[in-house]
C-alpha cells in the first residue's frame, strides 16, 4: 500500500519507524533485532535508510594517497525485500542522488518495482564526508526535484532510453525530506521552500521532516507551507535524546536547535540511563501534543536503538 493511502484510510495517529542499514559484516538478524521489539504496535510503514560508501586515503609505498571504501552496507533494496516478506508491512526505500547515475536510479527503480515496492524517499543525500561537499555523480542529478522528476517520469512509462516502447510503468508513491529548521544550505526559509514545493509541484506525494525537539517549530513550518501552497501531508520525524553526548552532536550533524528547558535537564543528568529517561519523557509529551494537533503520522528515526522508541510507543498507542 502507499503511504498515502496509509495516511488516508488511517482512523487514528499512525506510528512509522525508519532503520540503518547494518554495517558491513552484520547479517539481517542485526535489523530484525531492532525492528522485532516495536511490531506489537504495529507500524504501518518501515523507512530504510541509505548511506553512501565512506572513504579514507591510506599511503601507499610510493607515497600516493589511495583513496579506499572502508564502511559499506547492505542493499537498501534487499533489506526492504527482507522486511517485507518477514513482516508483511509495507517498506519505504531512500533513493538519493550521491553515488548514483540517473541509469543507477533507473535500474535500482526497476528493481524496486519488479519486487512490488510502492513508495520511495527522493532525497538529494548528504555531501562527501571527508570534505563535507555534495558532488553530483557524472551523468547524476544535483537535485532532489530532479530524482523526484526521473521517478514521476518512470510512473508514466517513460524510461532514460526514448526507443524503449511500450515500457511498463511504475507506480510508485513519492515522499521528500522538508525541514522545519531550515536545510542549512538554503539562505533563508523561504527559499527553503521554494525548493520543497518545486519537488511537489514535480510530483511529490509527502513530506518527512527532519527530527526537531520544539513542536512550535513543527507547527510553523506547515503553516508555512500551507501559505506558500504545499498542500500534501507533512509526517513529523522524531528521536528522543538518549545521551549527553547528542546535545552537541545532533545540533552539528542535523543542524537543529535544542530547546532550553531540554538542553538543561539533559545537563543536570548523572548517567546516560537518566538523560534517556529525561529524553523519552520529553518526546512522549511532544508527541501527545503532535497527536492533539492533528498530525497524520509519527515517524520516530530509531538510528539502531529500538528500546527508546518501544517506550513511548508504549505510552502512546
Amino acid at each position: 500500500m502507499k503511504v498515502t493511502d496509509h495516511l488516508k484510510n488511517a482512523k487514528k495517529t499512525l506510528f512509522t519507524i525508519e532503520i540503518l542499514p547494518p554495517v558491513k559484516g552484520k547479517s539481517i538478524q542485526s535489523i530484525y533485532d531492532a525492528i522485532d521489539p516495536l511490531m506489537e504496535f504495529k507500524p504501518a510503514f518501515i523507512d530504510v535508510t541509505y548511506l553512501r560508501e565512506e572513504f579514507i586515503y591510506k599511503k601507499r609505498e610510493n607515497g600516493l594517497l589511495e583513496k579506499v571504501a572502508y564502511r559499506k552496507r547492505p542493499s537498501t533494496i534487499s533489506i526492504c525485500a527482507a522486511i517485507m516478506n518477514k513482516y508483511k508491512v509495507d517498506a519505504v526505500p531512500h533513493l538519493i542522488c550521491g553515488g548514483f547515475s540517473k541509469e543507477d536510479t533507473e535500474n535500482a527503480l526497476i528493481d524496486l518495482n519488479f519486487l512490488g515496492i510502492e513508495n520511495v524517499l527522493a532525497l538529494r543525500g548528504d555531501g562527501d564526508k571527508v570534505t563535507g561537499e555534495f558532488v553530483p555523480e557524472p551523468k547524476g542529478h544535483a537535485y532532489g526535484c530532479e530524482l523526484v522528476e526521473q521517478i514521476v517520469c518512470m510512473n508514466k512509462g517513460k524510461y532514460l532510453d526514448d526507443e524503449l516502447l511500450n515500457a511498463h510503468p511504475s507506480d510508485f508513491c513519492i515522499g521528500v525530506a522538508g525541514y522545519p529548521e531550515k536545510h542549512f544550505e538554503a539562505p533563508n526559509l523561504k527559499t527553503d521552500l521554494r525548493y520543497l514545493k518545486q519537488k511537489v509541484d514535480k510530483g511529490a506525494d509527502y513530506i518527512v521532516t527532519q527530527m526537531f525537539f520544539d513542536n512550535k517549530k513543527y507547527f510553523e513550518f506547515v503553516k508555512a507551507c500551507r501559505d506558500f501552497g504545499i498542500n500534501v501531508p507533512i509526517i513529523p520525524g522524531l528521536k528522543p535524546i538518549t545521551t549527553l553526548k547528542q546535545l552537541s552532536t545532533l545540533p552539528k550533524v542535523f543542524y537543529i536547535d535544542i530547546p532550553e528547558e531540554l538542553s538543561e535537564e539533559v545537563i543536570n543528568c548523572k548517567t546516560n540511563a537518566d538523560v534517556c529517561q529525561v529524553g523519552t519523557e520529553w518526546m512522549i509529551a511532544q508527541c501527545k501534543e503532535l497527536i492533539d494537533y492533528g498530525v497524520p503520522c509519527l515517524h520516530f528515526y530509531t538510528m539502531g536503538r529500538s528500546e527508546p522508541t518501544r517506550q513511548i510507543a508504549e505510552a502512546l498507542f
